[in-house]
């Protein structure tokens, strides 16, 4: 009975993850509304406590935080993978979520230098 509700207490404690996007973790059942853009299926509040399990919320900043709007920044925490961060923002009471991503995957990568 003991193991039981140990193995029932692990469970309960990991996020739910589901897909990942260029390496970002993303909520169970986010729902993909364009490249690299997802709408959560968590309210605000929600969608933070998900990403505090995954991600350390020491480094994360306030993009904009103003009525009716909310938007933080959550950066790639090892720098490794193709992507830069997550934008997490919620306006006219939707959540969503914008994996960003490297220069290299974006193909916004430096120019290159002109040859003379």
């Amino acid at each position: 009975m003991k193991r039981v509700l140990v193995i029932l207490a692990v469970v309960v404690s990991v996020p739910a993850f589901g897909a990942s996007d260029l390496g970002a973790t993303l909520p169970e059942n986010a729902r993909q509304v364009g490249e690299h853009r997802y709408k959560s299926p968590s309210d605000w509040e929600g969608t933070l406590k998900f990403y505090k399990k995954v991600y350390s919320p020491s480094t994360w900043r306030n993009v904009i935080n103003q009525p009716g709007v909310k938007a933080i920044h959550i950066p790639n925490p090892s720098g490794k993978g193709a992507w830069l961060g997550l934008n997490v923002y919620e306006a006219n009471e939707e959540v969503r979520i914008y994996v960003v991503p490297n220069d290299e995957t974006s193909g916004k990568g430096k120019p290159s230098k002109p040859q003379k």
